[in-house]
């Protein structure tokens, strides 16, 4: 925890770990506030999440609901119920370019919690059939869901960014009405700093490459939120092979041409951490296609023999004129 200073309107520092990576806050705060208290109930927040939705956690409800007998029904609780009812809808918007049931095909491409490291020349047909958003039944009046038998859940691709909403909400209710927070580098921004500027951030394409020919992008962040996805942080190489952590669900294998990033800007960051990964799946031309079509804010960048080139939707030029 590190505090930028102690006049009334200062900018403070908070920070820690949660679901495998970091968080931090960036707030305007007055003389008076107990950032400690705001930690605590930041890491509480956090850790309630966790305790919700993470499939690393052998006793998280997700994983309670992915060992569970087939016909069972399980309530869920506020933020579970939440995420997957976004993670749905954006799998029946994308038609299954994004699916929340895909935890076994992860997991048997060694990006599970098993810890299995092998590539499989072919899953098993017992694998494919857990997968399918259509297998999920959702009770609405008593937020219920029902587990159809071997589905294994995974939120991993959005959850961080309802995270990030949710610690933006509780800081709300906290009185604090300007910040900027992050998880695991999904990003929302509310309010003004001290000096009147709007919380600007830098999106960038493939930092570190020496081959990168695309310019940082900088977006104001005041009620927006922004996430990225893609094989440029997201792969590993094994036998000379890369791999995309992006599953395809609709081919149970990494996401082939996945472009190197993909930027998202929307009203909250689960969306834009959902969207980033369903327009990765896609590819850099459907994607861009399909986000120019529905209107949304996306930034495409892809990796080739000349550099890193970068393709932006309408809605995400408009952004940076903003």
């Amino acid at each position: 925890m590190q505090a930028a200073g102690s006049n009334l309107g200062a900018v403070d520092i908070l920070g820690g770990a949660t679901m495998g990576t970091t968080w931090s806050v960036k707030l305007v705060t007055q003389r008076h506030t107990d950032l400690h208290a705001v930690h605590s109930r930041v890491q509480a927040r956090l850790d309630g999440v966790v305790a919700q939705m993470s499939n690393w956690t052998a006793h998280s409800d997700l994983s309670r609901f992915n060992n569970a007998a087939a016909g069972s029904w399980h309530a869920l609780q506020d933020d579970f119920w939440t995420v997957l009812t976004c993670a749905l809808d954006i799998a029946r918007s994308s038609d299954g370019a994004y699916d929340p049931t895909i935890g076994a095909i992860a997991d048997a491409w060694g990006f599970g919690p098993s810890g299995r490291h092998d590539m499989p020349r072919a899953l098993p047909p017992e694998v494919l059939a857990s997968v399918g958003w259509r297998r999920l039944v959702l009770d609405a009046q008593t937020r219920r869901a029902l587990q159809p038998g071997g589905t294994q859940l995974d939120l991993c691709a959005i959850a961080k960014g309802f995270a990030v909403d949710a610690v933006a909400m509780q800081l709300q209710a906290d009185g604090i009405d300007s910040a900027l927070v992050e998880v695991g580098g999904e990003l929302y921004g509310r309010g003004r700093k001290p000096d009147g500027a709007p919380w600007r951030v830098i999106v960038e394409a493939c930092a570190g490459d020496e081959d990168d020919n695309s310019p940082a992008r900088v977006l104001d962040l005041d009620g927006l939120a922004v996430a990225t996805s893609g094989d440029r942080w997201h792969r590993v190489e094994r036998d000379g092979q890369r791999y995309s952590h992006t599953i395809d669900p609709r081919s149970g294998r990494p996401a082939l041409d996945a472009p190197a990033a993909v930027t998202v800007a929307a009203a909250t960051a689960m969306l834009a951490d959902g969207w980033a990964t369903a327009l990765t799946v896609m590819g850099a031309a459907d994607g861009y296609a399909f986000a120019c079509e529905h209107g949304m804010a996306a930034r495409f960048v892809v990796a080739g023999t000349d550099g890193a080139g970068e393709r932006m939707t309408p809605a995400f030029a408009e952004l940076l004129q903003a």
